[in-house]
C-alpha cells in the first residue's frame, strides 16, 4: 500500500485561498472563518512543512519562491478534487428515464430509433423493460406505452401515434405461392398471436372474406413471434403500421394488400399525474415528435 504523507486538507484549502487573494482577511472571508483561523493555519502548514511560504511586513503578505511553487501544484490538484467530485455528484444525482413498454413496439419501433433521441437529449439515462401487464399509479416507471384508449386512473396517456392492420409475409413466400386478391389467402398459412387473438377476424370481416378457411394456421403467443415467423417464410401475419415500417421499407415483409388496411387502437405515452421530471417530458415530447416526422408512408409492396 502507498502510504501518502500530507497535511491537513483544510491547512491545503486555506493556504491555496490566502496564496489566490494575496490577503489573510479576504481568504478568511472566502472560506468564512475568522482571520485569526487562517493565520493559525497557514503557520501550522509551515510548521509541517518546514519551509516558510509567505513573506510577512505588517498586514500584508506576499508569497516566498517555495510558496509560488507550491500553490501552483496545490490549486491545480484542489482543481481536479473538485472536478472529480462534481462528477460524481452529477452522476449520482442524475436518476435513469424508466421506461415500460409493449415488447413488440419497444423491439421492431422504439429501439430502432432511440439513437434520435439519445441525440436530441443527450445525458439521460434509459432504463427499458418490455412488459404488456395492466398498469397501476403506484408502478415505478417515468413513462410506460400501452394501447387505447383506456382507462388508466391515477395516469395521463398523451396520444403519440395511430394503427393500421393489413396482412405481411416475407418476399420469398409470394415467389412460391401468390397472393394477388384476398381470397388467396386460402391457400396460405395464417399466422396468430394470443395477445391480438382477433385480428385477423376483424380484417377478414373487413374486406368481405369473414368465412375465409387458409390452409393452416400457426398460433404464437407473442405479437413479435408472429411477425418473426412471417420474416421468416413461415405464412402471412396481420402486421401493423407503424411497428413494422422498417422492415417494410428494407424488403424483409412485404404488404400484398397496402390498401387494405384497418384502422386500429392507438398508441399512448402514460405518465404519472402531476408535475413530470424535465427528462419525462422530453422523451413525451419526442414520442410525439418522432411520429409527426415519420409522416403517413403507407406500406411497401
Amino acid at each position: 500500500m502507498i502510504m501518502r504523507r500530507l497535511p491537513s486538507l483544510n491547512a491545503l484549502r486555506t493556504f491555496e485561498a490566502a496564496a489566490r487573494l494575496g490577503s489573510f482577511t479576504d481568504a478568511a472571508r472566502e472560506l468564512s472563518v475568522t482571520q485569526g483561523a487562517v493565520s493559525r493555519a497557514v503557520s501550522g502548514l509551515e510548521d509541517w512543512l518546514g519551509v516558510t511560504l509567505f513573506g510577512r511586513d505588517g498586514k500584508r503578505v506576499t508569497l516566498t519562491d517555495a510558496g509560488r511553487g507550491y500553490r501552483e501544484e496545490i490549486a491545480a490538484a484542489l482543481d481536479r478534487m473538485a472536478v472529480a467530485t462534481a462528477r460524481l455528484v452529477t452522476a449520482r444525482a442524475q436518476t435513469p428515464l424508466i421506461l415500460d413498454i409493449l415488447p413488440t413496439l419497444a423491439m421492431r419501433w422504439l429501439i430502432p430509433r432511440l439513437p434520435r433521441f439519445q441525440a436530441r437529449c443527450p445525458g439521460i439515462e434509459v432504463h427499458l423493460t418490455t412488459s404488456d401487464r395492466p398498469l397501476a399509479s403506484a408502478d415505478a416507471f417515468d413513462v410506460a406505452i400501452r394501447r387505447g384508449p383506456h382507462r388508466w386512473p391515477g395516469l395521463h396517456g398523451t396520444r403519440f401515434m395511430g394503427e393500421r392492420a393489413t396482412p405481411v409475409c416475407a418476399p420469398s413466400l409470394l415467389a412460391r405461392t401468390r397472393l394477388d386478391r384476398v381470397s388467396d389467402l386460402a391457400r396460405h398459412t395464417l399466422l396468430h398471436a394470443d395477445t391480438r387473438p382477433d385480428a385477423w377476424a376483424t380484417w377478414l370481416a373487413a374486406h368481405g372474406a369473414a368465412r375465409l378457411r387458409p390452409a393452416a394456421n400457426l398460433r404464437f403467443d407473442r405479437f413479435y413471434v408472429a411477425l418473426q415467423a412471417a420474416q421468416d417464410g413461415l405464412g402471412v401475419a396481420m402486421g401493423t403500421l407503424p411497428v413494422v415500417d422498417q422492415e417494410l421499407a428494407a424488403g424483409r415483409l412485404v404488404a400484398p394488400f397496402p390498401d387494405r388496411v384497418v384502422v386500429g387502437r392507438s398508441y399512448y405515452a402514460l405518465t404519472h399525474d402531476g408535475p413530470r421530471r424535465p427528462e419525462v417530458a422530453a422523451f413525451v415530447d419526442w414520442l410525439v415528435a418522432e411520429e409527426r416526422g415519420s409522416g403517413r408512408r403507407g406500406p411497401s409492396t
